[in-house]
C-alpha cells in the first residue's frame, strides 16, 4: 500500500491522525497533535517520540491510510509488522533474531501494545498462538529499562500455570528471552524437591513461574512474599479453574502488590471467568485472536464412529501413515494410555506415556524425547498434555473423546501450531455420539466427515482415504 503523495493540509492531517490514535484507544500524552512531513515508517515513528508505544502511532498511520493522504513525499509500504515496530528494546529485538523469531503473531500484535502501556489484558487464544511471548516480552522489556533489583525472597513478575509441564515450557520461554540479561527466572512447581526452590528465592526473582498449589505452600513457609509483585500473569485461566484453583487464587490476590499489572490468556470463557477476572483485573483491555469456543483455523478436524475392538487397529492405520511425523495421542485414564502406550510400542512405534503416575522427571524425559524425534508417539491425558508447546506436532488423535467442548479446544490445540497446519482427528464409540453432538455444536461447525464404523473386522484400507495425507 502506497501513500497518495498529494498535498493535505497540516491542520486536516493531524485531526484525521488523531481520530485514528483515539479509535486505537490512545489518549493524552498518546496522540500526537502535529504530524510533520513524514518519510514512512520510521520517520513516522521519530516524528511521533518521545511516545511510549511507536507501534500505536505506526498502526494509527496505517489506519487512516486509506484516506489520509500525507504530506509530499511520505511514501508508507506496507510491511509486514515486526517486533521493532511493537517498541520492543533492541537488546530484546536482538535475542529475538537469534532464535529465529522475527514476526509477532496475531495475539501478540495485539495484546503488547496495550501490556507496554501499562493496561491489564484480558487475552483469549487458542493454544499454540504465541501467548507466552504475548505476556512475556513486556514484562521482559519493562524490568530490563527499569534496571532494579529484586528484595530477597520477593519476585517482581509472577506467572501461574495449572499444570508443571505448561509452567515448565513458560519458564523455559522466558529463559531463552532472557538470555545474556541480568534477569533471573525461576521455576517452581510440585513434585520436585521444595528445599532447592526455597534455596533459590533467597536472594528475589525478577520472574517466577509458578503452579498455584506450590506457591501456596511456599508462602506458607515464607519462603517468598509478594508485596512487591508488580506483574501478574494468569496463563490457561480457564484450565485453573477447572482444576479447582479458584481458592489458591483468591488466596494469593491480596498478598500481591498494588497499583500492578496483570494479564489474564484463556481459550475459553466460561462463566466462572468473569469473577476470576473481576477479582484480579482493573478496566482490562480485551484482545481476541480466535471466538472463544472456536478451533485454530489450520486445525483439520474429522470424527470416526468406531467399535471398541476396532479402535487400536484403526489408531495403528492411521499413525503408520504418518511414522515420521510427531503425533499426540489422547486417552483419558492414567491406566488407558499406559496400556494403548505399551500396545503400541508393540507394533514398532516409538512411543512414550505421561500421566498423573509419571514421576515428573519421568515426565519431563518423556516430552524431551518427544521434542527431539527421539519417539513420534506420545500417549497422555488431558492435564499432563497442558503443557506440550512442541511446534512439530502435526496430528492429535482423540483415542478417547474428551468430556466438553474446552477439553477438546486444548487437546486439539496441541497441533497447528506456530502457524502451521495440523490434524485432529476423534475415534469415538457410538454410544458417545451425543458428546461428540454437543462437542460439534459448541465448535459451531461440522466435523468431517462422520464415518461409523461398527463391524471388528472393517476393511481399514476402505477408511484410508478419510485420513489426512
Amino acid at each position: 500500500m502506497l501513500l497518495d503523495r498529494s498535498l493535505l493540509p497540516r491542520e486536516q492531517c493531524a485531526a484525521r491522525y488523531e481520530v485514528a490514535a483515539r479509535r486505537l484507544g490512545l489518549t493524552g500524552s498518546h496522540i500526537h497533535a502535529g504530524v510533520p512531513r513524514l518519510g514512512g515508517v520510521r520517520a513516522i515513528r521519530r516524528a511521533c517520540q518521545p511516545l511510549a508505544q511507536p507501534f500505536a502511532d505506526v498502526a494509527a498511520a496505517r489506519a487512516v491510510a486509506h484516506d489520509v493522504r500525507m504530506p509530499m513525499g511520505c511514501a508508507l509500504q506496507d510491511k509486514t509488522m515486526d517486533f521493532d515496530m511493537l517498541g520492543l528494546a533492541p537488546r530484546l529485538v536482538n535475542i529475538l533474531k537469534e532464535q529465529g523469531i522475527t514476526d509477532p503473531t496475531p495475539i501478540q500484535t495485539q495484546a503488547i501494545p496495550h501490556a507496554m502501556n501499562g493496561r491489564d489484558v484480558m487475552g483469549l487464544a487458542q493454544t499454540g498462538t504465541g501467548k507466552t511471548a504475548a505476556f512475556g516480552l513486556p514484562m521482559i522489556d519493562a524490568l530490563l529499562k527499569a534496571g532494579v533489583k529484586p528484595n530477597a525472597k520477593t519476585a517482581r513478575g509472577l506467572i501461574l500455570a495449572p499444570t508443571r509441564e505448561l509452567a515448565k515450557q513458560i519458564a523455559d520461554n522466558l529463559t531463552a528471552y532472557t538470555k545474556g540479561s541480568h534477569l533471573k527466572v525461576a521455576l517452581v512447581v510440585g513434585g520436585a524437591g521444595i528445599a532447592s526452590q526455597i534455596k533459590r528465592l533467597q536472594n528475589g526473582v525478577d520472574l517466577l513461574v509458578a503452579t498455584p498449589g506450590r506457591l501456596i505452600d511456599l508462602l506458607d513457609r515464607r519462603a517468598i512474599r509478594l508485596d512487591e509483585t508488580i506483574y501478574l500473569v494468569l496463563d490457561e485461566a480457564d484450565q485453573m479453574l477447572d482444576m479447582g484453583f479458584i481458592h489458591a487464587l483468591r488466596r494469593i490476590a491480596p498478598l500481591l502488590a498494588t497499583p500492578r499489572q496483570t494479564m489474564m490468556f484463556s481459550a475459553t470463557m466460561p462463566k466462572l471467568m468473569a469473577e476470576l477476572a473481576d477479582a484480579f483485573l482493573h478496566d482490562p483491555v480485551r484482545v481476541q485472536v480466535n471466538p472463544p469456543g472456536q478451533a485454530v483455523a489450520k486445525i483439520s478436524q474429522s470424527l470416526h464412529y468406531v467399535a471398541q475392538a476396532a479402535k487400536s487397529d484403526l489408531l495403528v492405520e492411521l499413525l503408520d501413515k504418518h511414522r515420521d511425523e510427531l503425533a499426540l495421542v489422547f486417552g483419558r485414564t492414567k491406566h488407558g494410555c499406559e496400556k494403548l502406550y505399551k500396545f503400541l510400542e508393540s507394533k514398532g512405534f516409538g512411543a512414550a506415556s505421561i500421566h498423573g503416575n509419571k514421576s515428573q522427571g519421568q515426565r519431563e524425559r518423556a516430552i524431551e524425547a518427544f521434542k527431539s524425534g527421539k519417539i513420534r508417539v506420545l500417549v497422555a491425558t488431558d492435564v499432563a498434555a497442558r503443557g506440550i508447546d512442541i511446534d512439530d506436532v502435526s496430528l492429535v488423535v482423540h483415542y478417547e473423546p474428551p468430556i466438553d467442548v474446552k477439553n477438546y479446544l486444548h487437546r486439539s490445540g496441541r497441533t497447528a501450531r506456530a502457524g502451521r497446519d495440523g490434524w485432529a482427528v476423534t475415534l469415538a464409540e457410538y454410544n458417545q455420539h451425543t458428546t461428540c453432538r454437543i462437542i460439534q455444536r459448541g465448535l459451531r461447525l461440522d466435523i468431517q466427515p462422520p464415518i461409523e464404523v461398527f463391524s471388528n473386522d472393517v476393511r481399514l484400507a476402505d477408511l484410508r482415504k478419510f485420513f489426512p495425507e
